[in-house]
């Protein structure tokens, strides 16, 4: 497959997953287990384009000159938030891959949005259609990973509110997690077959929704037990006591964003240890990318190169 040669699968934990289509979850996680103790090179270091953006009104710049200016300052790859992209028509996606070419840049990742926390099918049916959707914009840029959501409840309108709440919220009246652990895992498994067949990994991050807790990330991933499907550590969204929880997941992760928060966060800030972060990762065998996704007040071209340095140190 072409668009899947072996430079585009950087990073031992990518490659890994990989590398084992057919061989079964429980083979990559001994794969990965394998790689404890051995000598890593530094890890590659990559930006999202969300760093430049974070949804702040005015802020938001074409993911071109996203890459251009990630190149110069200095970053491995391009994380894509493909919700800030202008379109997925082949021109323009392909002009994205060349661009990031001419810029000696890695397109590494792609975070997208779904939700499959429905109790409508045809809700759930959509956002596996969309999902399956970025999969292939994801082979065609030559992505290997893209970040998935399970989605939430929805039950708290204001995201200002989520984040006030530690983003937990109530279960939708008349309904359990039981059944939301039903929907999500069962439409996580629609999707594998077009990850396997254009070679993209679900990445399944610790984000807001049921994939909040340690718990309920690894038991979707350890239901589905797929090496297309995989933990896309997130070191800023276990707000409470977060190093144990990131040493639970590392073992698991094939990618890693690591967020920021120069200037004071836009929602909190935590205070990340992150020499400490590198030791976890490093010593359960991650080799691979770690994304900076900048969620702070600072201009970004201040705060990202900062950040680039700070991570460069933490993770050499």
């Amino acid at each position: 497959m072409t668009m899947m040669n072996r430079r585009t699968l950087i990073g031992g934990g990518l490659a890994a997953a990989a590398a084992l289509a057919t061989a079964g979850a429980s083979d990559a996680a001994a794969q990965q287990k394998d790689q404890v103790g051995r000598k890593l090179p530094p890890n590659r270091i990559a930006c999202s384009t969300y760093s430049f953006w974070r949804f702040k009104d005015g802020l938001k710049l074409p993911i071109e000159q996203c890459i251009d200016e990630a190149a110069a300052m200095g970053f491995d790859g391009v994380d894509i938030l493909q919700m800030q992209m202008d379109g997925d028509s082949n021109a323009y996606l392909q002009g994205l891959k060349r661009r990031a070419l001419v810029n000696g840049l890695d397109l590494c990742a792609m975070s997208t949005h779904q939700g499959f926390v429905y109790p409508d099918a045809q809700m759930r049916r959509k956002n596996i259609d969309d999902t399956i959707r970025y999969v292939e914009q994801a082979y065609t840029l030559g992505v290997p990973i893209i970040r998935i959501n399970t989605g939430r409840w929805r039950t708290t309108q204001s995201f200002d509110e989520l984040m006030a709440n530690k983003g937990i919220e109530p279960v939708l009246p008349g309904y359990t997690e039981e059944d939301g652990f039903a929907w999500v895992i069962e439409s996580i498994e629609k999707c594998l077959p077009a990850a396997e067949k254009c070679g993209v990994i679900l990445g399944l991050e610790n984000h807001w929704g049921l994939s909040r807790t340690v718990e309920g990330l690894l038991r979707i991933v350890d239901a589905i037990d797929s090496p297309w499907l995989a933990v896309l550590l997130d070191t800023g969204n276990f707000l409470d006591d977060p190093y144990e929880k990131l040493q639970r997941c590392a073992p698991r992760a094939v990618f890693v964003q690591a967020k920021t928060y120069y200037g004071g966060g836009l929602w909190y800030t935590l205070k990340l240890d992150y020499p400490r972060i590198g030791r976890i990762l490093r010593g359960a065998g991650y080799g691979g990318y770690v994304s900076l996704e900048f969620e702070g007040q600072d201009d970004y071209r201040q705060a990202l190169p900062r950040s680039l340095k700070l991570l460069r140190k933490a993770f050499s």
